[in-house]
C-alpha cells in the first residue's frame, strides 16, 4: 500500500471520524459535567468503573484493571484516585489476603454525585450524538453507537 492508496486514504478517512465524533462527544459531555458537578470526564468514568465493583470473588479491581477501563496511565490513575479521595468521593484500603494490593472504594458522597452526575452524562451523550447525526460524515458512526447495546427486539 501506498500513501495514495484508495484503501489506505477510506480507512484514514474512516479513522478522522472516529476521532472527530469521539472528540465532539468528549468535550460535549466534560463541559455539562463541570457545568452541573464540578467533574470532569475522566473522574466520572472513574467513579463509574469503581462503583460496579462487588465484593465476591474478583470484585474488587486492580489499579491496572482501573487504568484500563477509563484508558489513563497507571501513575494518572493513582493522581485522579488521590484527587477524589482528597474530595471524599473515594476512599482507599489495603486488601485483607494481600497486603501489597490497595482497593479504592467510592464513598457513599461519592456514590450519591455519581447518581446526580449519570443524567447529566446521559442526556449530553444524546445531545452530541443528535447534533453529530446531522453530520453526514458522522451519522452513519452515530447509528453504530447507537447500535451498539441496543436491546434485541
Amino acid at each position: 500500500m501506498t500513501a495514495t492508496d484508495p484503501a489506505l486514504t477510506a480507512l484514514s478517512q474512516g479513522w478522522c471520524a472516529l476521532s472527530l465524533l469521539h472528540g465532539k462527544i468528549e468535550s460535549h459531555i466534560e463541559r455539562a459535567l463541570e457545568a452541573g458537578h464540578g467533574l470532569s470526564m475522566r473522574e466520572y468514568s472513574l467513579l463509574d468503573v469503581l462503583s460496579r465493583q462487588h465484593n465476591g470473588p474478583g470484585g474488587h479491581l486492580q489499579m491496572k484493571q482501573v487504568a484500563d477501563a477509563v484508558v489513563l496511565s497507571q501513575s494518572a490513575t493513582t493522581r485522579l484516585v488521590s484527587r477524589l479521595e482528597d474530595r471524599g468521593l473515594l476512599t482507599r484500603y489495603l486488601c485483607d489476603t494481600d497486603r501489597r494490593g490497595i482497593y479504592t472504594d467510592v464513598t457513599e458522597a461519592g456514590l450519591a454525585l455519581l447518581a446526580e452526575a449519570r443524567p447529566t452524562n446521559d442526556a449530553a451523550l444524546r445531545e452530541a450524538l443528535d447534533e453529530a447525526a446531522k453530520n453526514p460524515a458522522l451519522a452513519p458512526l452515530v447509528r453504530v453507537v447507537e447500535e451498539l447495546h441496543a436491546p434485541a427486539v
